[in-house]
């Protein structure tokens, strides 16, 4: 979220597409109710279903799956063929006045540089012209047509409303009344917000899709103002924390990009990360990076982390390759991997393809389970009959089962979707054999450190001189371990010389052992550790700040700046600098949030994402993590191209794509990395006609909640949900029982026929859409069921490599 949940309420206007946040949020769903019931703002939902949140909506619009970048585009060209943007913002705030290279084109569904054979672009032609001095090249008129603001009108004057409708199946006239209201949030007096989830990141362009929305909040000026924003919606109440802290491997704690073999050395490492001003005056924050680093790496080592050996930087481990889900688990389909930890983790159920996960963990040596309850991956081998149709005698992986502790019987924190971490006490102890994750963990650690000092090994030093600093080693307190994530001084800190007299001694600003109160006190020569930078300061001299419960807003705008604390530097609303104008006056002073007093930027409702001492008049940029101080319309960043554009899902119902029909090349995302195999296993809609999506339920929580009676009596047993036109014509009635198959596999349940999902026209054709709930499978207390799994294909975002879970082809039929 770059707002808060609580920010909310703050708005005039919610979207909410690739989403359903009045099922899947209830609780966070509140603030738009609030917004609604006391501002007067106005909901719009945008979803293949007629959800719970369209049933409170003041306009509901269909669309059909996988295709939301052709209706944002839409609104794009919108926005600027009527001219509803917001000026002087965009001016200030963005790259429109930027100057792309000479080099640049589009041309047919591709961008300029696009190899084949590889599925990737060669980006050199992308980007910004740069100046004798350095300097992006700009054209303040935004009239050459080689600037940003002219490159995005022609890119987006494609997606015209009958376009969109062509490819979406949305009707115009809903599609043209959202632009008419998004629109008129177009300036100082209006603002309007997106609330979003796994609707949009489940696609092969997941992060395009979320781009596209952010391109249109910096054209109307929505960003970084309260009741704006672009807001991610995270289901479980520490994905946002796992994310902080590193559970994939392309970053480190607080998304530092990993090292590659290609960075041989420290330096080498940091040169390439450390970013440098693109723009005259501009904070480049990411200079910062070797502050972040270092004290990384002396959380991790500490003494053993020194100047001389660059502190352990050949102990961190260099990806050769990318390690995503997705990679992992073909990793293992090849026989290519000995064995598996996993833990909290249930990819049987959750990784697309069920049947080549099965074979996949057949495969292994070993397979490790920490978890609380019993999963379908720590009984893959098991034969449930056509549910899990395995032939044990045929499967030699051993399994370890490790019961772990649920949520209520740990002490820790937790990181919510508005990025406030808070900490919480555990209730009860957990019942029998089962341990807390961190004595697991530090008891399996201890093991191997054992191990390695007596067997020694190809390199043991990462493992014996890791910092290790705990009172009980063996289960260490989380309380120490988020002291040291918010990190401390290791020698005493010095205040800067006085420019008055440079050659007074320096004051002490955090005397050794001390806790650091926040990311600004980091150094980069070895003599502060810190976890994670973002984190910096949630755990200071002052004491645990995640625990605080203090419910003052004197603002009145849900700026809770004493409750828990919110990462980074306990701000709730990221680059809140653009909440005011080039001289620091708040764009709408009914909602003023951060000023400029003639001294300072603090003093207002919330922490600046701004140097505070930063001068309107210096032109210090509010996206101070972009080297050239604003944020990006036309972003080199992306794997399939500087603008987002639309492409299919992998399996589409038409075949094409209407953007650029004649070319087989671009039908669906150019640059998604697609193995050997999973090409084949891609099902074409004259077998499987339909489009179908998974969701959630209310009632029940990914895949746990199955084992607890509760949910089970309210929601016992699987189903999947078609429409009426489409019951009537396969003969399906009710409570019917179908088969759903797709190419990879089936699910056979009930099936749910109502009025929430409709065919819809595209391109003179009827799309019939299937909706599929994921939450059974083969374990728990609920009526045993298909994994919805078994349907998806294995392909995903060619940027996050998140799975396409959102748009595939099945068949249905009455059994």
């Amino acid at each position: 979220m770059t707002n808060s949940w609580t920010d909310i309420r703050n708005t005039d206007l919610i979207l909410i597409m690739g989403g359903n946040a009045a099922e899947a949020h209830p609780c966070g769903f509140k603030w738009a109710t609030e917004a609604m019931q006391h501002r007067k703002a106005r909901l719009i939902v945008v979803d293949p279903r007629f959800t719970r949140s369209a049933a409170v909506a003041d306009t509901y619009a269909p669309i059909r799956v996988g295709t939301d970048i052709a209706f944002l585009g839409g609104v794009i060209n919108y926005l600027l063929t009527n001219d509803k943007i917001h000026h002087d913002y965009v001016r200030m705030n963005t790259d429109a006045t930027f100057l792309l290279k000479e080099g640049y084109a589009f041309d047919n569904g591709l961008f300029s540089g696009y190899d084949e054979a590889k599925r990737a672009y060669d980006k050199s032609t992308w980007g910004y012209q740069l100046g004798d001095d350095g300097f992006i090249k700009v054209d303040e008129s935004m009239q050459d047509p080689r600037c940003v603001f002219q490159q995005l009108k022609k890119h987006y004057s494609r997606y015209t409303p009958e376009m969109v409708s062509r490819i979406t199946g949305t009707p115009q006239d809903k599609f043209l009344a959202i632009c008419e209201q998004m629109a008129g949030t177009a300036g100082p007096a209006r603002v309007m917000t997106i609330m979003y989830a796994l609707g949009w990141t489940q696609h092969s362009v997941g992060s395009q899709n979320i781009r596209t929305m952010a391109m249109i909040q910096l054209l109307l000026g929505n960003m970084g103002r309260p009741g704006g924003g672009v807001n991610a919606l995270r289901g479980h109440a520490n994905v946002q924390g796992i994310t902080d802290m590193n559970a994939y491997s392309e970053v480190l704690s607080g998304y530092l990009s990993a090292p590659t073999d290609a960075d041989k050395t420290l330096d080498e490492y940091l040169a390439r990360r450390t970013g440098k001003p693109m723009r005259p005056n501009q904070m480049a924050f990411t200079q910062n990076f070797p502050k972040w680093f270092v004290s990384l790496t002396k959380a991790y080592y500490g003494g053993a982390a020194t100047k001389e050996n660059g502190f352990a930087y050949d102990w961190v481990p260099k990806r050769d390759a990318p390690y995503d889900v997705l990679h992992i688990f073909e990793l293992m389909h090849q026989g290519k991997m000995n064995g598996f930890l996993c833990q909290g983790f249930n990819p049987l159920g959750s990784v697309p393809n069920k049947k080549k996960l099965s074979a996949a963990f057949s495969k292994l040596k070993y397979l490790v389970i920490i978890d609380p309850l019993e999963t379908e991956t720590s009984e893959f081998w098991k034969n449930y009959g056509p549910l899990n149709d395995v032939d044990p005698k045929q499967i030699q992986t051993e399994v370890f089962r490790f019961p772990s502790s649920c949520f209520a019987e740990e002490t820790g924190s937790f990181t919510n979707s508005s990025r406030v971490i808070s900490w919480k006490e555990k209730a009860v102890d957990p019942p029998g054999e089962a341990l807390g994750d961190p004595e697991i963990i530090a008891r399996l650690y201890m093991k191997l450190r054992e191990m390695y000092a007596k067997d020694g090994g190809a390199l043991p030093e990462p493992v014996l001189a890791l910092n290790w600093p705990y009172l009980n080693r063996n289960n260490p307190h989380p309380g120490e371990v988020l002291r040291e994530i918010s990190g401390r001084a290791l020698t005493d800190l010095l205040a800067p010389p006085d420019p008055k007299n440079p050659d007074a001694p320096r004051a002490v600003q955090v005397r050794a052992g001390e806790q650091l109160s926040g990311f600004a006190q980091l150094r980069d020569d070895g003599s502060t550790a810190c976890g994670n930078w973002i984190y910096a300061g949630c755990w200071s001299q002052a004491g645990n700040l995640t625990a605080r419960r203090d419910v003052t807003d004197p603002t009145g705008l849900g700026v809770y700046g004493n409750w828990g604390y919110s990462w980074p530097a306990n701000r709730r609303i990221l680059y809140n600098r653009a909440s005011a104008d080039k001289d620091g006056k708040p764009w709408d002073p009914s909602r003023s949030y951060l000023s400029w007093n003639g001294r300072t930027w603090a003093g207002g409702a919330d922490v600046p994402d701004m140097r505070p001492d930063a001068a309107p008049e210096q032109g210090v940029g509010a996206f101070i993590m972009n080297p050239e101080g604003v944020a990006r319309l036309h972003a080199i960043g992306m794997a399939e191209g500087p603008f987002p554009e639309h492409y299919e899902p992998f399996e589409t119902p038409l075949g094409v794509n209407l953007m650029c029909p004649d070319n087989p090349k671009a039908v669906s995302n150019p640059a998604a990395r697609v193995y050997k195999g999973d090409l084949e296993a891609f099902g074409k809609k004259e077998e499987f006609p339909y489009a179908a999506t998974t969701y959630r339920l209310t009632e029940h929580h990914h895949f746990w909640t199955k084992h607890a009676r509760s949910n089970a009596v309210v929601q016992p047993a699987a189903f999947v949900e078609i429409g009426e036109e489409l019951a009537r014509e396969k003969g399906i009635g009710h409570g019917d029982k179908v088969k759903v198959r797709s190419n990879r596999g089936e699910v056979v349940a009930a099936c749910v026929v109502t009025k929430r999902i409709k065919a819809l026209d595209v391109d003179g054709r009827k799309v019939h859409q299937v909706g599929i709930p994921i939450h059974w499978g083969f374990k728990g207390v609920t009526q045993n069921g298909y994994l919805a799994n078994s349907l998806t294909p294995f392909v995903g975002d060619a940027n996050s490599q998140t799975p396409e879970f959102k748009a595939f082809l099945v068949n249905i039929e009455k059994v």
